[in-house]
């Protein structure tokens, strides 16, 4: 949701297309009106502070920079003034900590291996009946960096199956800057909450057949927190990483299970970051057994043409949504976008992916945005929160309230969904649109499974740019894969199609039917049995039988 909930889920807040001469802010915001006689002022002096900052950041003088990205900023200037004066590259942290005593905790880990020395691993058991959430054993706590100040809040849940034997998952919402609660509480997890602020039992949680581990990160974001930011997924991975050493350390029993992360939306540049290091850790205490992403956000440069075509073909599959002048003035901005994104893919610098997702968010997705309409659902006008969904307000009201944050050993006073001063730091700091595929190819060819799957009904992460790149993507199976042919997904009825999957060695795509940007939301049944047939290692989602 918004960030991109999934959301992350959420993502973007002002509106317009540049030819409209109005900003929208980037991904996964709430469209706002904007006073566009407010922001016509002198705009040299900011334009210039803003690199100035960046290239003290950076350690690159201004004066070393050349004409072209001059130019390129000089251009971001004079179209979209209000998003350069705003841009912030670090934030203050928004939250009172009440740090619990020593005596709260059940359990203190340190690493074993003694690689690990800043991290420290707080862990609190769980009462199954204390909040109602699941019958299940669970877990909660913290992930602490002391030397940099920095803490990551978990709560695992055991299978409901066999937790001896069944796999371990972490899940991850993106944002970047949202709660993976939202996973918890609104799509696969082990409750919903209702209205009065009751968990109401989901028979369709993935922790049905595994166990659950879900990780706020990074850090300000749900109940973690930090005096500093995080602002790349990069440096993100090494602390997932970290969690994770720790966590299977305490809990062997857990350990020599297959284990799998799962992540959406901007989960797309988390998945492949985190996996290719925690590959890279060969005495690692763990076993990944595959990654999987859902409506990610994984390879711009190849996903951004289809923003047009989800808004305004019946290609999509759904009704079109903009109006021929629209759809117009997105095709023709497009080329500019696309060559931005292709400046970002060649040199990853800040000075040149940051304005590739200026420009292209604000002219691909603001006049989508304009119309109102919930960017993580074609189907469905904005309603409800800023993140367009009722039910995630619910949510905020529940894990607000003392008695479930003194249960879970939470250390914040106030907790969000989603942190939109995380999801601007990741922009600014020009991670949006560097090329994370290249992560997919590199665990590809390390023979770690991957699924892509996409709710067909989702427009901030839409099915046709993801099985676009997932076509494109060049490994050493990609020829076999553009031959492999698309089938047919069925319930375990074999009568009911929830989809359609491609499959060739460790890589499968699946298209999700009537799911938006959180499938396992919109489609509770058919998220569950797509997940449950590839944890078991059917990496064909069981169409091979077809």
């Amino acid at each position: 949701m918004k960030l991109s909930l999934s959301l992350t889920l959420s993502l973007a807040s002002f509106i317009a297309s540049s030819a409209a001469q109005a900003e929208a802010q980037p991904f996964d915001q709430k469209p706002l009106q904007i006073d566009v006689d407010a922001i016509k002022n002198s705009l040299k002096d900011t334009s210039k502070s803003v690199l100035s900052e960046i290239s003290s950041i950076m350690d690159e003088p201004i004066e070393k920079l050349d004409e072209g990205i001059k130019s390129i900023w000089s251009e971001m200037e004079d179209r979209f003034p209000n998003t350069l004066k705003n841009m912030k590259l670090t934030t203050e942290p928004k939250f009172k900590v009440t740090k619990k005593p020593d005596t709260f905790w059940d359990f203190h880990v340190q690493d074993k291996k003694q690689e690990l020395n800043n991290y420290k691993l707080r862990v609190k058991k769980t009462e199954p009946g204390a909040l109602g959430v699941d019958h299940t054993k669970q877990y909660s706590g913290y992930l602490d960096v002391e030397d940099e100040d920095k803490h990551f809040f978990y709560w695992f849940f055991e299978s409901r199956n066999d937790p001896a034997n069944d796999p371990v998952v972490l899940w991850l919402n993106g944002g970047p800057g949202c709660s993976s609660l939202t996973g918890l509480f609104f799509e696969l997890g082990s409750s919903a909450i209702d209205e009065n602020l009751n968990p109401v039992y989901n028979p369709y949680s993935w922790n049905s057949n595994a166990s659950v581990i879900y990780l706020d990160q990074p850090v300000n974001v749900g109940y973690s927190y930090s005096s500093q930011s995080v602002s790349n997924t990069v440096a993100a991975g090494k602390d997932v990483y970290a969690f994770l050493e720790l966590f299977f350390q305490q809990f062997s029993e857990y350990s020599k299970l297959p284990f799998h992360i799962a992540a959406e939306s901007y989960g797309g540049h988390y998945v492949p970051v985190f996996a290719a290091e925690i590959l890279s850790h060969a005495d690692r205490s763990f076993n990944l057994a595959s990654v999987l992403i859902g409506n990610g956000l994984t390879d711009p440069l190849t996903q951004y043409p289809y923003y047009e075509k989800m808004a305004c073909s019946e290609e999509s599959g759904a009704n079109p949504v903009l109006n021929e002048a629209e759809c117009e003035g997105m095709l023709d901005t497009l080329p500019r976008c696309l060559s931005l994104i292709e400046a970002c893919y060649n040199s990853e610098s800040v000075f040149t992916c940051v304005p590739a997702s200026i420009y292209c968010n604000n002219a691909q997705l603001g006049p989508y945005q304009k119309t109102g309409r919930n960017v993580y659902d074609v189907r469905k006008m904005c309603e409800g929160s800023s993140l367009c969904y009722k039910g995630l307000e619910y949510i905020d009201q529940y894990l607000n309230q003392d008695f479930v944050k003194e249960k879970l050993g939470a250390e914040v006073d106030s907790y969000e969904s989603c942190n939109f001063d995380v999801n601007r730091n990741f922009l600014f700091a020009g991670d949006w649109m560097k090329p994370y595929h290249k992560k997919v190819i590199e665990i590809l060819e390390k023979e770690l499974p991957v699924l892509i799957y996409a709710g067909d009904k989702d427009f901030i992460c839409n099915w046709l740019g993801n099985q676009a790149w997932s076509n494109e993507l060049e490994w050493s199976g990609s020829k076999g894969f553009s031959k492999a042919s698309v089938k047919d997904l069925y319930l375990d009825d074999g009568k009911t199609k929830i989809g359609e999957v491609k499959n060739h060695d460790y890589f499968t795509y699946a298209r999700m039917f009537d799911g938006g940007h959180m499938v396992p939301y919109d489609q509770p049944e058919s998220s569950l049995t797509m997940f449950n047939r590839w944890i078991a290692g059917d990496y064909s989602l069981g169409t091979s039988k077809k």
